[in-house]
């Protein structure tokens, strides 16, 4: 991660001659990149890409305050596999992160674009979020204030997350996920279902990190089906990615 301070760093001198350790100042604000490819983009278990590989990049700024703002994107084909005109999703974030005593909480907002899709219900979606950190465990609830990802009718909708991250040494990790996505309104029954993931990761140092992923849905076809609607694109499979941070 590549950090930008705007506090000067220094040491005092003590009676004896010697300098004194010092705890170096926290930087006012932080400003990180990444950027990676992946067999298979993969949103809330479902594929985005269609099975196929996808890039993906994004920037995040932090402040000391706990105030972070930040965007992504990646390549996908779900919006042209529904008759649509966009090839990408940009995502853009922002929120406030804070902790009382052992328990960590994180409240934002965060909106899907997807530029120029021209597709009669729009795609576009924002999310207002809001989770709590204790230990390895994140629970996290996500509430759509629009229609959620081209489901006409339903506004309100919700996912909630359940995850942990576990720290196995050496840089390796790894990372159990539940997820529950309700879409409300008429699509509630096709469009409503349960997601699993296990991830492994491994920080090789110098920002690259490596991860598998087993993941899985019990999607319903007819709500999330790939050209031809024979293949969920909820189905289980293995997901790699590199990822490199700056």
């Amino acid at each position: 991660m590549h950090l930008k301070t705007l506090s000067v760093l220094c040491v005092a001198l003590v009676g004896s001659g010697a300098f004194a350790q010092v705890t170096p100042a926290e930087p006012e604000y932080t400003l990180a990149f990444n950027a990676g490819l992946t067999s298979d983009y993969r949103f809330r278990g479902i594929s985005q890409s269609r099975f196929d590989p996808a890039v993906f990049g994004g920037i995040d700024f932090g402040h000391k305050s706990g105030i972070y703002l930040g965007t992504w994107a990646s390549s996908i084909k779900w919006i042209k596999d529904a008759g649509g005109n966009s090839d990408a999703e940009i995502d853009f974030y922002g929120g406030y992160k804070g902790a009382q005593g052992d328990i960590g909480y994180d409240l934002g907002v965060v909106r899907y674009q997807y530029p120029s899709h021209n597709l009669a219900v729009s795609p576009n979606t924002t999310e207002l979020y809001g989770g709590l950190t204790f230990g390895p465990l994140t629970a996290k609830y996500f509430h759509s204030v629009t229609n959620a990802f081209g489901f006409g009718g339903s506004k309100n909708s919700g996912y909630l997350d359940i995850s942990a991250l576990f720290d196995l040494g050496n840089g390796w990790s790894i990372v159990p996920h539940v997820g529950r996505q309700k879409i409300d309104g008429p699509s509630s029954t096709v469009g409503s279902y349960t997601d699993f993931a296990l991830t492994v990761n491994k920080d090789f140092g110098s920002g690259f990190v490596v991860s598998l992923a087993a993941i899985g849905s019990n999607t319903k076809l007819a709500g999330y089906a790939a050209p031809g609607g024979t293949r969920k694109l909820g189905r289980d499979t293995a997901v790699l990615t590199l990822k490199y941070n700056l």
